[in-house]
Order: structure tokens, then sequence, then C-alpha cells
């Protein structure tokens, strides 16, 4: 391996092993590669058994947010892996701009059918991606357009856990081991309100500033407020409410720069998968 993990020194791990088996019996593997410590550890295993037989893929549009495209760039350095940024059109697709619910569907369709081409331009035989075994209970539409690509969930494949992916990405010395979970962008607009360029602007623009103000695990969620304009309700962890109240003009100030007319402090604090609590019976589990 060529970057700077040093996996051969790891500590011995049954499912690690085990990963490293599957993914040398599948010849040259494209990555479908976020810069999240599921697709990165599958990227890091996978370059560390195929070299240049492994790339990662990170398909960049207006709802990635710049400082998760600067991450993932360095975290691939990191790993030494051949690393490919590609343009998604997916806010060009009726589907998702419309935003319901199967939002991700369409989103992750763009995705894959962009890997297939590029796994045929590029000359690899399988797509992979970061699913684990913890996201399949959830709302994830997404999951369907992998089937419907046959792309391969190896840690699903494997069994490995969210808590499985930490820990080996620990062993082999990623940085992201301990990364926050993310998701894109346009999960920050509730259902049935259009995604647009303009509104992903803004909320990752503010998400951005809210991290330079020491935040670190937030969310900014998009509401429309009338004839006011729109609204930002941010969620920030449990244990980064203190902070928060602290750093609270400036994050109004931050907001007002980025044109929300109204700045609130969600009292929850962060929950994974609070975008769906507004569909019965399908909220995501908090991990």
């Amino acid at each position: 391996m060529t970057g700077v993990l040093d996996s051969q020194k790891a500590p011995q791990d049954e499912k690690l092993e085990r990963l490293r088996e599957v993914l040398r019996g599948m010849g040259r593997v494209l990555v479908c590669y976020s810069g999240g410590v599921d697709s990165a550890f599958v990227l890091a295993a996978a370059h560390e058994v195929l070299g240049p037989g492994a790339v990662g893929m990170t398909a960049v549009s207006p709802s990635l947010a710049p400082y998760e495209k600067e991450a993932a760039v360095a975290v691939a350095k990191q790993i030494g892996a051949r690393h490919e940024l590609v343009e998604s059109h997916e806010i060009e697709r009726p589907g998702y701009v419309a935003n319901a619910s199967d939002r991700c569907f369409h989103c992750k369709s763009e995705l894959y059918d962009i890997a297939e081409q590029k796994k045929r331009e590029w000359g690899f035989d399988v797509v992979l991606n970061g699913t684990n075994v913890d996201d399949l209970g959830d709302h994830r539409p997404g999951l369907d357009a992998a089937k419907n690509a046959a792309v391969r969930s190896v840690l699903v494949e494997l069994g490995f856990t969210k808590e499985d992916v930490r820990r080996c990405a620990q062993l082999i010395g990623l940085t992201v081991w301990d990364k926050p979970a993310s998701a894109c962008l346009s999960s920050r607009i509730p259902y049935g309100t259009e995604v647009t360029r303009e509104r992903l602007a803004q909320i990752g623009g503010l998400e951005a500033e809210l991290r330079s103000l020491g935040l670190r695990q937030l969310r900014v969620r998009w509401h429309a407020a009338g004839a006011s304009g729109a609204m930002a309700r941010i969620e920030v962890a449990r244990d980064e409410l203190a902070h928060a109240f602290e750093v609270k003009d400036a994050m109004v100030q931050a907001g007002k720069r980025f044109g929300f007319a109204f700045v609130t402090l969600d009292l929850q604090g962060y929950r994974m998968g609070s975008h769906n609590e507004v569909i019965v019976g399908k909220s995501l589990r908090v991990l």
C-alpha cells in the first residue's frame, strides 16, 4: 500500500481478514466513495489488496458540501488510492427535484449510472458501495437503486455493522474512523419541498460557518417560512448544545448572511434520521 496507512501492522481481525480475502477475488473494483468512514474503509481495504486495481469515485454536485469534497480528497490521499472526481447531475432529474420520500432513489440511480459508465470506461469489473448491515432496516430508497444496478455491498455480504466498520477502520489507521455520520445536503430539505441549487448553497454555506465556530455534529434543516423567506432549524449533538448557546449570536449572524429569515436551535439535538420522522413507521434508527 502506497499511502500512509500501515495496515500490515494492524492487529488481526477475523472480519477484516475475510474482507481482504473477498476483495482479492473481485478483480478490479470501483468504489463509490463519499469520504465517509464506510466507503473510505472499503476503499482502503481494496487498495491494500488490489493496489491500482481499486479506484475511489466521488460524485460532485450541488448536494455535496464543499468541505465534504475536500475531506474525501484528503482521505483518499492518506489511503494512497487512485481517486476520481466526476460530475453528477441528479439535480436535473425531476424525481429528485420533487423531493418525495423516494428522492434518494433518484440520487443513487444517477450515481450508479455514472459508476457503471466509468467502470466500463476505466476497465474495472465490479462496483462497490459502503452500505453496512445497520443501514438495511432504515428508510433508504437508495438501497433499491443499488440492487437495480447490481452494485455490491461487500460490507453487508460479510455482516459488517457500523461498529465493526469503525473498529476495523481504526485498526488500519484511517483518521476518519470516528467521523460523524453525514448525508447529502438535500436531506436537510423537508419532503415535498423542491430541492434547488440555491437552497443547497444556503445549507452548505451555513453548515461550513457553524463548523468554524467549533460545532462538529450538526445539521441545518431548511424550512419555508411563508413570505418571510426561510428558517434554519439547527440540530447539534446533545453534548454540543451548551457550546451552541455560547455562540448563538454568531450562529444567528451567520444564518442571516446566508439568507435565512429565522435561525432556530432544535432543543432535541441532532438525531440520525430526523428528516424521516414524518414518514410513519419508517423513521431511522439511532446508531
